[in-house]
């Protein structure tokens, strides 16, 4: 299910060919479950093969930060082993460690100066303005540093 969220935002120009008012406000439905990747992906700001990068990094980083499981464990009962039994899966504690180097390995291939904003924004969830703010770059700066870092990300899954 989405949760859309109504904010109240300054407009800029209200309606097309209106002049711009400062201090006008106006409501805009805004989707809070999507993701800021999402978002850009949705307004043509990162192409697909961008997108599926930092899904894979955001994939990894979300496996990795998983706790150990504290309840009932309500998986199938388990199956014989042997020439027609499946293979075992693979253990949680180590799923969790195989996403940690995975996700290790694509931050250090994305490189020192572009891992933060890669982070900020495809893990940790962070608005681009937000990320700009925290990381003290000018407005709009991000994007073009995240477009960059994705890229590496996307060279070091090999995807064309």
């Amino acid at each position: 299910m989405r949760e859309l969220v109504e904010r109240e935002i300054e407009a800029v120009g209200a309606t097309p060919g209106a002049p711009a008012r400062r201090g006008s406000r106006r409501t805009v439905t805004v989707n809070a479950a999507e993701s800021p990747l999402g978002w850009l992906r949705a307004r043509g700001m990162v192409d697909a093969r961008q997108f599926e990068a930092g899904e894979r990094l955001r994939s990894d980083y979300e496996t990795a930060a998983l706790g150990p499981r504290v309840t009932m464990r309500w998986d199938a009962a388990p199956t014989a082993r042997g020439r027609r039994g499946p293979d075992a899966p693979l253990d949680p504690t180590l799923a969790q460690i195989a996403a940690k180097r995975r996700f290790d390995a694509a931050v250090a291939a994305a490189g020192p100066g572009l891992s933060d904003v890669l982070w900020r924004v495809v893990c940790a969830g962070e608005g681009l303005p937000a990320a700009e703010k925290a990381l003290g770059w000018p407005a709009r700066a991000g994007k073009l540093v995240l477009g960059i870092a994705l890229d590496r990300l996307a060279d070091h899954y090999g995807l064309g």
